[in-house]
């Protein structure tokens, strides 16, 4: 028995994760489901668009800043390697358009967005405030989770964009006034080489980490625990599973869009 301990560890590890898979799949498709039957609560989901959306932008915008400029400094080091200086605005401009400027969003947004709807969520769990919503014959998931899903869909694409021409600025800014580029140069070979495919691909993979990132918050904050410690892990868990299915994604939909 000493012997088989190890394998039925793993196989009840490996039962746990594929049932947790399960019931995220299950929560999926009920999210959709209701997606496509009214009653839709439109003070809820502008309520959210506005949380997700434009309270987001500080946080995505700083990080973009310092990434398109700490990103300027390493092409031009490897660059200079090679006399290809040159291509710091190309390399800039495409880097944070198809893979920093998406990935890096959709982590500081499920840093941010889906711990607070987990904790939310969880509390309402807590303090019996779903079953208050059941008993006034209002659906939760219509109510809680429906709006902050589609909200997320359609805030997270526009905060990317939004980011990745902050994140273009911030190596823009260090080419100019640390890498000594042209100004005009800069600018020149920066739209030349951005192609709009560029940016629309992040936009694309900003809407599925969105989709994402509030799933997965909706789906642990309603399934939280009694108490402070349930909630605590709710949050936790909610960012952790957004976070890698973030980054599994990212690497899907890179391969679909520009594998040769």
């Amino acid at each position: 028995m000493t012997l088989l301990a190890p394998v039925a560890t793993l196989g009840r590890n490996t039962m746990g994760m594929l049932a947790a898979i399960g019931r995220i799949a299950i929560f999926f498709a009920q999210t959709i489901g209701h997606m496509l039957r009214p009653p839709f609560y439109f003070k809820e989901f502008g309520h959210a668009l506005l949380t997700i959306g434009y309270f987001s932008l500080p946080v995505v915008g700083l990080t973009t800043f310092f990434t398109g400029g700490a990103l300027a400094l390493q092409i031009y080091a490897g660059g200079a390697r090679f006399s290809a200086e040159a291509v710091v605005p190309s390399i800039v401009a495409i880097g944070m358009a198809r893979e920093l400027g998406p990935v890096l969003g959709g982590l500081m947004v499920a840093a941010r967005v889906a711990s607070s709807i987990a904790a939310e969520i969880g509390t309402m769990k807590v303090t019996e405030q779903i079953d208050a919503l059941v008993t006034l014959s209002t659906h939760p998931m219509k109510y809680l989770t429906v709006p902050r899903v589609l909200a997320a869909t359609i805030a997270v694409p526009v905060l990317i964009a939004v980011g990745d021409s902050i994140g273009i600025m911030g190596g823009y800014i260090v080419g100019v006034t640390r890498l000594d580029f042209n100004s005009a140069v800069y600018l020149h070979n920066t739209i030349n080489f951005l192609e709009v495919w560029d940016v629309t691909s992040g936009m694309i993979k900003g809407a599925v980490f969105g989709f994402i990132v509030a799933l997965m918050g909706c789906y642990y904050g309603m399934n939280s625990d009694r108490g402070a410690q349930g909630v605590g892990h709710a949050t936790k868990s909610a960012v952790v599973a957004a976070s890698i299915l973030i980054l599994a994604s990212n690497y899907l939909l890179t391969e679909l869009f520009f594998s040769a």
